[in-house]
């Protein structure tokens, strides 16, 4: 059977629970990093394509 001391011990590490918030920011802190690395990802992807459109022409360059 619950006491009465434990019931309220139970009642507040509800209460702490709810109120913690610190999840929250590391869910806030993830969703930064992955639009961070979404932006990475797609200069990267620019960056290769350039990349290799500079070298065809290079390329054909040389052959000519």
């Amino acid at each position: 059977m619950i006491g009465c001391g434990q019931t309220s011990r139970a009642t507040r590490l509800v209460a702490d629970f709810l109120r913690d918030d610190e999840g929250a920011t590391a869910i806030e802190y993830s969703l930064i990093v992955a639009l961070i690395f979404l932006a990475i990802t797609a200069a990267i992807n620019g960056y290769t394509a350039e990349t290799k459109n500079m070298y065809s022409k290079i390329q054909s360059n040389l052959e000519n």
